[in-house]
């Protein structure tokens, strides 16, 4: 009886492992809205460069700019602190991250 049950044990563990490979969730496909090439209005513009792109790659423009200008606060960094371009985009000397994002995509269109 020993015998049967070690020789069962290699195939519950081949089962076993076959079946999460099964069920591994497929891959998200992205939204389409959030792809969609957006054209920025010239205060974001100088920001980012005028060519259209989608929301996704403007707010990755936009913390490039933010990172190189050392504009994050440096106590708390949920804050921007604009400068003067940064500013015509925003319309505040300094809005939270959160905020920001909503802010830019107003210049979107």
């Amino acid at each position: 009886m020993a015998t049967a049950k070690k020789a069962d044990a290699p195939a519950k563990k081949a089962a076993a492992a076959a079946t999460p490979a099964e069920a591994a969730p497929a891959k998200r496909k992205p939204n389409a809205a959030f792809m969609k090439a957006m054209t920025p209005s010239a205060a974001l513009a100088a920001v980012i460069g005028k060519q259209p792109m989608p929301r996704t790659e403007v707010t990755k423009k936009v913390w490039e700019y933010i990172k190189k200008h050392k504009l994050q606060d440096a106590d708390k960094k949920t804050l921007i602190n604009a400068d003067a371009k940064l500013k015509a985009v925003l319309g505040k000397d300094q809005v939270t991250m959160f905020e920001m994002t909503k802010l830019v995509n107003a210049h979107l269109s």
